[in-house]
């Protein structure tokens, strides 16, 4: 398993590559929930699936892609778009779009994890996803990061109370399907770097 270290170290790396203009696309940057992730894919198998949003760097690597590979990728622009069968993961640039996805592979069987953020945690999509998943006692786990922002403005004032049960790794117990649920705060503006890069 890697380290919060290794992790921030390596989207520093790529920040560096976006800030020299050397990223042809848009780049979301994880950080600031390096501990919880380190601690929910302690309990993520290889061979389940991980379904990704279009912040995935982290995903990625706990979930065994290579380093060198996955740096290659994002630069060759595919930030948003990182999808390794072989690996049993897949993103989407669409809020929710791994969501049907990640429902469909945990009814062919597959144990699977589905990551979201709090802004799609509140979508019509999320909600038909828990459902159809409550009523087939789908394999799969929904993994809500709170960053307490939709986009750029806070959640509970673009949506209202949103809140949910929430539950820690500690907690589950087996019943499918589960949502997990946890806060952290971004170091990393929504996408992007601080300053303006020009190609």
């Amino acid at each position: 398993m890697l380290t919060a270290k290794e992790l921030i170290d390596f989207e520093t790396e790529v920040a560096g590559h976006f800030a020299a203009a050397e990223i042809r696309s848009p780049v979301h940057f994880s950080g600031g929930n390096e501990a919880q992730l380190i601690e929910i894919f302690e309990q993520i198998h290889p061979d389940d699936y991980v379904c990704s949003t279009w912040r995935n760097h982290y995903h990625a690597l706990l979930h065994g892609i290579p380093r060198e590979r996955l740096l290659a990728d994002i630069l060759a622009g595919k930030s948003m778009n990182l999808n390794y069968p072989e690996y049993h993961f897949l993103t989407s640039a669409i809020v929710g779009g791994t969501l049907p996805i990640a429902c469909g592979l945990a009814a062919a069987g597959q144990r699977t994890w589905c990551f979201i953020g709090d802004m799609c945690a509140s979508t019509g999509a999320f909600h038909d996803a828990v459902q159809y998943a409550t009523g087939h006692s789908l394999p799969i786990t929904f993994v809500i990061e709170d960053n307490g922002l939709a986009t750029n403005t806070p959640t509970q004032q673009t949506w209202g109370d949103t809140s949910c049960k929430k539950t820690t790794c500690s907690e589950v117990d087996g019943t499918n399907p589960v949502i997990l649920s946890y806060q952290y705060q971004r170091t990393y503006p929504h996408v992007g770097l601080t300053q303006r890069v020009e190609f």
